[in-house]
């Protein structure tokens, strides 16, 4: 008999009013030729052309002046081969040039999804039971680009939760890239991004052991200025595409959370950030810091990545390493382990694993913890974010995928001391897909990317056939109960039986 889910009534929806202002261009010649047309209004035409532009987009923007100016000086060399001096150009006709050099991005136009919480880290001025959250959320617009977006919520003593409103306004993060990087681990992942592997050595012969982004930018333009191959380039291209991939980004302090956009910045993740499983992490020292893994996707390919911050104003990214650093479904655990970092995995795209490291960004050696064994998990089993430290041991959220493609929720239950054993596993779904919440963007799919625990039970937020937003709550104590009754784990020597046969075959 399945637990009673109480599904609440309220609904987060994509907004397509949502825009952020990108930077637009479609190729040298045709800037020039802009530029040129541009350059020949006189003064007065151009200010009656860019001031209208300006009441109308400041209410749709927070500092539209501030990106038209930055757009027009990425353009500075198309207005010099063009012919101008760039210092030169009054503020007007830098206004006007950012102009046709910028388009609107409905960053929610088509999904809003797989939605993460964790505890806000301002808990002031709430009263007894409440409890302020933040939520990520994937959000995708046209051409299926994925961001993280966010918003706070309050959950009372009840469980009722509000979503506050979002603002008027979004922001990009202003992008540092003042990385660090070890060289080992930089080439090893430019090897496993499938970059042309004697340039690699070439670069790697320039490279100290520890170097920034401005050394490697240097060493990757003065090798490509030597190439006159257009494919060697674009080797050279893709290291610096990789160097992007390390940066830290920052919010203006007068942002609301909601205002936030992480939008793909690198060529690795020009097709979306995907699924963040954000965590609140406590270290050793007590202190806290929020953890997030997500997917970046160039299209092709799939890169692990790792965000880091402790006030959602400043992020830290960088790239996770190592055979088990692999796949999608990265979900870290909320504190160390024995003295070493823990993470699941899904490397194969099949199965749930187990790794440990030392490093938080280097993961080895992955266990297989847990293999399909219900039908409504026979195509797949994933986590659906971090595992939830309760008494009972490690409560993990997961989903399965069975017949037509439905993607249902369920859990399990691991031992505290070592998750490498299972404690039990419900025989059948936590919460599965009803008729209102089987249309949408993909139908059939139930999926969340992270819970929370609040007064006695569990919230869990999940997307609705990828289209909007919802939470499902159930009771602790009979969700454990259940899973501590239930014989469905697999005991952990029949999965190593299973290894050693498939490694003998």
């Amino acid at each position: 008999m399945r637990l009673l889910i109480e599904r609440k009534p309220i609904k987060v929806y994509p907004d397509p009013k949502r825009v952020i202002a990108r930077f637009f261009f479609n190729g040298e010649e045709r800037a020039m030729e802009v530029v040129k047309q541009v350059m020949g209004l006189s003064s007065k035409e151009v200010f009656n052309l860019i001031s209208p532009l300006l009441q109308e987009y400041s209410k749709r923007h927070r500092n539209i002046t501030k990106i038209l100016t930055r757009h027009c000086k990425r353009i500075k060399g198309c207005i010099e081969k063009a012919g101008y001096e760039f210092d030169s150009l009054d503020k007007y006709e830098k206004l006007l040039l950012g102009s046709y050099f910028t388009h609107e991005y409905s960053i929610e136009s088509a999904a809003f999804f797989n939605p993460s919480v964790v505890e806000d880290p301002d808990q002031s001025d709430l009263v007894e039971g409440e409890k302020r959250l933040i939520i990520s959320f994937r959000a995708v617009g046209e051409g299926h680009i994925s961001s993280v977006v966010f918003r706070r919520a309050l959950i009372d003593g009840d469980h009722n939760i509000t979503v506050m409103p979002a603002g008027n306004y979004i922001d990009e993060a202003e992008i540092i890239k003042n990385a660090i990087y070890n060289k080992k681990l930089f080439l090893k992942k430019a090897a496993d991004s499938r970059i042309d592997i004697e340039i690699l050595d070439e670069m790697g012969n320039k490279l100290n052991e520890k170097f920034d982004y401005s050394t490697l930018r240097k060493v990757i333009l003065d090798g490509k200025g030597l190439q006159e191959d257009n494919l060697k380039k674009l080797e050279y291209d893709k290291i610096l595409w990789l160097s992007d991939t390390y940066h830290e980004i920052s919010f203006s302090r007068d942002t609301d959370i909601s205002d936030r956009v992480i939008f793909p910045i690198s060529e690795f993740e020009r097709k979306g950030i995907e699924d963040a499983r954000f965590v609140r992490f406590v270290k050793d020292d007590g202190s806290v810091i929020f953890y997030a893994t997500y997917t970046a996707f160039d299209g092709a390919m799939i890169m692990p990545k790792l965000l880091q911050t402790t006030d959602f104003y400043d992020f830290k990214i960088s790239p996770l390493h190592g055979v088990g650093a692999q796949n999608k479904n990265l979900a870290l655990f909320p504190r160390k382990i024995n003295g070493q970092y823990a993470m699941m995995s899904r490397i194969d795209g099949w199965n749930n694993y187990l790794m440990y490291s030392d490093k938080l960004t280097v993961w080895d050696n992955p266990v297989k913890l847990q293999s399909p064994v219900f039908p409504w998990e026979f195509i797949q089993i994933g986590n659906c974010g971090s595992p939830i430290e309760t008494e009972a041991g490690w409560l993990l959220i997961t989903h399965g995928v069975g017949p037509m493609r439905r993607y249902v929720l369920g859990a399990s239950l691991f031992d505290l001391n070592d998750p490498s054993i299972e404690i039990g596993r419900l025989n059948e779904p936590l919460v599965i897909p009803n008729t209102d919440e089987r249309e949408g963007y993909v139908p059939n799919v139930l999926y969340s990317c992270g819970s929370i625990i609040h007064n006695g039970e569990l919230i869990i937020p999940y997307g609705l056939s990828d289209y909007c937003s919802s939470f499902a709550t159930v009771k602790l104590d009979l969700l454990l109960n259940k899973l501590k009754s239930s014989n469905c784990a697999i005991p952990r020597e029949v999965i190593v039986e299973a290894e050693e046969e498939l490694s003998a075959d």
